[in-house]
């Protein structure tokens, strides 16, 4: 029977991650508990348990007194003579140990017995599951989907349940039952009917994470993630940085033919990602994270933490995003507060001096003016597709302008061809 106990302690280590000394204290309890219901509540009740092969023994604690007759409480006092039998060194007043037959426990003790003992398994089960996912706080893990409950969505982790609340669910993204799905772990909380996990498919960590588990150079700290700003299911900045001149960081972690960057955005369902290089340089940094738009020049106060930024016409819309998105990470990825103004709108503000905001470069497009820090955006005031109209335009202009003139030039040739003509007719 020792063997078999043993055995399954064994297994219940294994597959619930209790330890055996927890589960060996919850048979102690337990028959201490059973030893009282059987042969009364008595305090003097005492339980070892041999750790090694399972054997155990149970103890009445009895006080010697003189004779039988001088025994008041059977449950606490023993005679002389019997206690000799047990100890030969006994005498009066000594306190001797009475072993107990674990046999005689009745149907309502062994039951107690086995309910401490299922217990104590649940609470260490329990306390097991929420150490180890306490452990996974702020991480991603791989989950299946389950079922809905209401517009949560519970999510089998494997030992355990998640729920991921209605807010922390991406727009537009749908979630199939038995479908796999990866997580960020935002809180582990230890209730009363096991630990509580809630994750998330909108928080900015969660693509984060996922450049540290592709990115190598991530993981030996080559490259170091300096921040990052997302609007979920629709577009991510990332700012990197790299700790050694001969790695390229954006490329690290695009890779080769936009492999790895192409690994996350199918995770995240197509979401569009920027990498751009992080730069201690205020105004270098917002140049880049307004990319892919083009900069004229930026002026950048520190102190105040806020950019004002010129941009070309062209390229206004390009700079501002669809709702103002690209001008708003940016805002968000820098911590500063985005001023973007068209050059002509510069050049008529007072006391503007274009020397002041660019070196040896010179250009002749006009702009438009609009303000963006984060959470800030005017509907209406740039429309979708503004840019590319603004843009096509000026690409119609340089055609019909060549066109004009690869046809001055035809004229040109044909009127000196029939110049040589005439002037052979002539000869």
């Amino acid at each position: 029977m020792s063997k078999e106990l043993m055995d399954a302690l064994t297994l219940l280590e294994k597959e619930k991650n209790i330890s055996k000394d927890s589960l060996f204290d919850a048979i102690e309890n337990s028959l201490i508990t059973a030893c009282r219901n059987n042969f009364g509540k008595a305090e003097n009740i005492r339980v070892e348990v041999d750790r090694n092969n399972c054997d155990f023994k149970c103890f009445a604690e009895k006080e010697v007194v003189e004779t039988a007759d001088d025994v008041m409480d059977p449950q606490l006092e023993i005679s002389l003579d019997d206690a000799k039998k047990i100890n030969k060194k006994a005498k009066v007043g000594d306190m001797v140990d009475v072993t107990l037959n674990s046999k005689e426990f009745g149907r309502i003790a062994t039951q107690n017995a086995k309910n401490v003992i299922l217990q104590k398994i649940r609470e260490e089960e329990r306390g097991a599951i929420y150490n180890e996912y306490f452990e996974k706080e702020h991480d991603i893990v791989t989950g299946v989907v389950q079922r809905f409950i209401g517009k949560n969505v519970s999510i089998n982790l494997g030992r355990a349940d998640a729920i991921l609340n209605e807010n922390e669910q991406v727009k537009g993204e749908v979630y199939r039952p038995t479908s796999r799905i990866r997580v960020y772990v935002l809180e582990v909380k230890n209730g009363s009917k096991g630990p509580r996990i809630l994750v998330s498919r909108t928080h900015p960590d969660l693509v984060k994470r996922l450049f540290e588990q592709e990115v190598a150079e991530i993981q030996d700290g080559t490259v170091e993630i300096k921040s990052i700003a997302r609007e979920a299911g629709s577009r991510t900045k990332i700012a990197v940085y790299s700790n050694n001149p001969n790695v390229d960081a954006v490329g690290a972690c695009v890779g080769v033919n936009g492999a790895r960057v192409n690994l996350i955005v199918d995770e995240l369902g197509g979401e569009k990602i920027d990498v751009i290089e992080w730069d201690e340089n205020p105004g270098n940094l917002i140049q880049n994270a307004l990319s892919p738009a083009k900069i004229v020049a930026v002026f950048a106060d520190p102190d105040e933490k806020s950019a004002k930024v010129v941009v070309p016409d062209y390229q206004l819309s390009l700079a501002i995003g669809k709702e103002g998105q690209n001008a708003r990470l940016a805002a968000r990825l820098t911590g500063y507060k985005i001023d973007i103004k068209s050059e002509t709108q510069a050049k008529d503000a007072p006391g503007f001096r274009m020397e002041d905001y660019l070196d040896d470069e010179d250009y002749d497009e006009e702009y438009e003016e609009g303000e963006y820090e984060e959470g800030e955006y005017e509907e209406g005031e740039y429309e979708e597709g503004e840019g590319e109209e603004n843009e096509a335009e000026a690409y119609e202009e340089n055609e019909n302008a060549e066109d004009a003139a690869q046809e001055a030039v035809a004229e040109a040739e044909e009127v000196q061809d029939a110049g040589n003509a005439a002037d052979s007719s002539e000869e």
